[in-house]
């Protein structure tokens, strides 16, 4: 795990030093630089990823093992999904940064073995549900301490807000929520796990030639506070066709993974859960 985020994070810094390299020599004014000076920027695309989720809800006296719900459940399709992201240049040097992104899904089987989740056993050999909701908002000031004509380097804190569901509907053994004995029947159990977390950022964009803008990103953070324990990052790199002075289409990759330690009556366990992939996204700036 540890030498797959090395590969990810040289890659993403090899990636920075090839765009300003390319960025070095002047260019004519050009529609890409309205990237880099103009006072609204958005970006709108389908997110194509791949994602893996494991995590573990303990019972009232349990100590539950993780769950792999790739593996209980099947690897999760390739899909499609819409993300927002956001600039507001209040200056040329400091400006404020949003996104937003949603991801939902649902996956059922027949279970291949016994999956323990707060206090309820779903039983092997039965039939189960899983339902999954992540919504990610983040909220960040940028200052951008590096400036030209054709490039800037900005440093962020902020905080990224994950709002979590799960669900799993099927037979089971166990307890239910009055203290009462079941066994055999069928029953459904939802744990909401909101996130929020600081976060600390580097991006640098670059116009590489009149059209061709180039942006490179990472977050990351590592924080306890009261219920929680966790830690996240963020790397992402993009190229940006400006086929107009105020719309153009791009392409990137974007690599994210967090855990998250919880001690809450809603949720008391551990959530693992990364995703990444390409986006094609249109751009807008003005």
């Amino acid at each position: 795990m540890k030498s797959s985020f090395t590969c990810r994070f040289n890659a993403f810094v090899l990636c920075g030093f090839l765009g300003a390299g390319l960025a070095a020599p002047a260019v004519a004014q050009s529609n890409a630089e309205g990237l880099l000076n103009n006072s609204w920027t958005f970006n709108l695309g389908g997110f194509v990823y791949q994602t893996g989720i494991t995590a573990n809800l303990n019972g009232q006296s349990s100590q539950n093992p993780e769950v792999d719900f790739d593996e209980t459940f099947g690897d999760a399709d390739d899909a499609t999904r819409v993300r927002l992201d956001g600039l507001w240049r209040i200056t040329p040097a400091h400006h404020l940064r949003f996104m937003y992104f949603d991801n939902s899904q649902t996956r059922s089987r027949v279970l291949g073995e016994d999956v323990k989740w707060g206090d309820y056993t779903f039983l092997a050999g039965s039939y189960a549900e899983f339902r999954q909701e992540f919504k990610a908002y983040a909220l960040a000031y940028e200052w951008a301490f590096l400036r030209s004509p054709t490039y800037e380097v900005a440093a962020s804190v902020g905080v990224n807000f994950m709002d979590m569901q799960f669900g799993l509907s099927g037979t089971v053994n166990g307890i239910d929520p009055d203290g009462n004995p079941v066994n055999g029947v069928s029953r459904s159990r939802t744990s909401d796990l909101p996130a929020p977390l600081p976060m600390l950022g580097l991006r640098a964009g670059w116009v590489v030639a009149p059209n061709w803008y180039v942006d490179a990103q990472a977050q990351w953070f590592q924080v306890r506070i009261d219920e929680y324990d966790g830690r996240w990052s963020d790397l992402r790199v993009a190229a940006t066709w400006m086929f107009h002075r105020n719309f153009g289409i791009g392409l990137g990759y974007n690599w994210f993974g967090t855990r998250v330690d919880v001690e809450k009556n809603d949720f008391n366990g551990r959530l693992k859960l990364n995703y990444s992939g390409l986006q094609a996204y249109l751009t807008g700036t003005f």
